[in-house]
């Protein structure tokens, strides 16, 4: 029997069919098409992905998509054109959706994801990953397969001491990071060590910040511009100020040379700690990568960071660097066990850093994602020159810049497009509003980077209207419909 016809959806170039049954695989690729078109989720004049994206994305014979196609061409349901593709075939009369009983989950499902935050799971390395686990169980010691220790395996220790050394530019003995199951994971284990009251950049993970104000941790706003986060705004009683220099999450710049400094001088002075959260540091296009802010001051900054966007978010791996006189209380929160990233996979992680393969899907990654990008730039300077791509060339994601007062209505003629994108007002800082207000000046003992550019108050930098457009998961076949989706969405010039 064939899984994949078990399915309840199969997501194939981004095209969403619904399969049932296990007769031929032809038959029911053509039966999912005529319900997709009958249902209206296909409307006329829609591009179907080239059958042999589609064939590959569904595991199927390239001759079973090929000649699907032709016989719905033949049957009228579809056209095809020598240079167009296949297309949805136009109706005379508009064909009228089945209604029929659905649930949420299904309904809300949009045909295009530009939703940031996660890799295109197909490129996951399998073939890599396997080999590096296959060496790595067949080396390991036996200790490995007990009670885990709750720094992590040393050999994972080793491995990234090494690479981010040699990538980032950080500065730390493998007996200063600590193995986690993740960025989140680190940024509890942080907020229970250290308390707060934190300070933190006005646009964010909201999830970081529900995180930390679940362990008692609140969060005060900074303002950001095009230099980063106005760490003049810090006081002597933030503990610890959450930021993300190499590439602010969501705007897109990084952390002025000038405020790096600055916000160190101000950890130095206050005993405060400088969490930096490198969460796609390695992804940059236009330029190397610039180091982090953790090789300025080791002992007054922790990095935390993870593979989630570098592999897989399935993994749950994920490193603290942490200052020497934070390690064994954050151990000690952890707890005397590793409970939360199994071995084997640390050890494989440890094998595919120290063979190569990691720097390998890194750059692989890397010429993807800014060939992804460079895709976004061209086709609004086609479609919609009146709107630009914000920020550096790097990571996962952009932002689009929208005039003032359209984000709503945007997002909104995206969703009825098929396409998920958030709009940059989702990550604001809820306290934002009020910090403007407030002018925005630093309080007592907020320190003011000198030399830094961009330092106006931040009552005068009102909310930006924006897209934060996520180009990492789609396939390779269902990008340009994604994109197509999103220039429709857009206001006019």
């Amino acid at each position: 029997m064939n899984s994949w016809v078990n399915s309840a959806e199969i997501l194939g170039s981004d095209l969403p069919l619904e399969l049932s049954g296990t007769g031929n695989r032809r038959a029911l690729l053509m039966d999912a098409l005529r319900e997709a078109v009958r249902s209206g989720r296909l409307a006329p004049g829609t591009r179907l992905p080239p059958y042999r994206s589609l064939a590959a994305d569904l595991g199927l014979a390239r001759n079973t998509v090929a000649d699907a196609y032709a016989e719905l061409v033949a049957e009228g349901w579809l056209a095809a054109r020598q240079g167009s593709g296949t297309r949805v075939a136009e109706r005379a009369v508009p064909v009228t959706p089945v209604h029929r009983p659905r649930t949420p989950e299904r309904a809300a499902r949009p045909v295009h994801d530009l939703v940031q935050g996660q890799p295109d799971p197909s490129v996951f390395p399998r073939t890599a990953w396997l080999a590096s686990a296959r060496r790595a169980l067949a080396a390991a010691p036996d200790d490995a397969f007990g009670p885990g220790d709750p720094h992590g395996r040393p050999e994972l220790r080793r491995a990234l001491a090494g690479y981010l050394a040699r990538v980032r530019g950080v500065r730390a003995a493998p007996e200063r990071i600590v193995l986690c199951s993740g960025a989140a994971h680190g940024l509890r284990l942080l907020a229970e060590v250290v308390g707060g009251p934190w300070a933190a950049e006005e646009y964010g993970l909201p999830f970081h910040r529900e995180l930390l104000a679940s362990h008692g941790v609140g969060t005060r706003p900074l303002g950001v511009d095009a230099d980063g986060a106005r760490v003049d705004g810090l006081t002597r009683r933030d503990r610890a100020v959450l930021l993300t220099p190499a590439h602010q999450f969501p705007t897109g710049g990084p952390l002025h040379p000038a405020r790096r400094a600055a916000v160190v001088d101000w950890a130095r002075a206050t005993g405060g700690l400088v969490v930096e959260d490198d969460y796609d540091g390695e992804f940059r296009y236009d330029r190397q990568p610039v180091g982090a802010v953790q090789g300025l001051d080791p002992e007054h900054v922790a990095l935390v960071g993870s593979v989630s966007k570098s592999l897989s978010p399935t993994l749950r791996i994920g490193w603290m660097v942490l200052p020497q006189r934070l390690v064994a209380p954050v151990v000690a929160a952890k707890g005397e066990r590793e409970q939360f990233s199994s071995a084997t996979e640390q050890l494989t992680l440890a094998d595919f850093v120290e063979s190569g393969a990691y720097d390998r899907q890194v750059r692989r990654m890397r010429q993807r994602h800014r060939r992804r990008r460079d895709q976004l730039v061209a086709a609004l300077e086609r479609r919609a020159p009146h709107v630009r791509v914000t920020g550096i060339a790097a990571g996962l994601h952009a932002v689009v810049e929208l005039p003032p007062g359209t984000e709503r209505s945007v997002v909104r003629a995206a969703t009825w497009q098929g396409l998920a994108v958030e709009g940059l007002a989702d990550y604001l800082h809820p306290g934002a509003a009020d910090a403007r207000h407030a002018g925005g000046a630093s309080g007592a003992g907020g320190v003011r980077p000198a030399g830094a550019t961009g330092t106006t108050d931040a009552a005068e930098v009102p909310h930006r209207d924006g897209l934060v457009v996520g180009y990492a998961t789609p396939t390779e076949a269902g990008y340009p419909e994604a994109l197509d989706a999103l220039c429709r969405a857009l206001p006019p010039g």
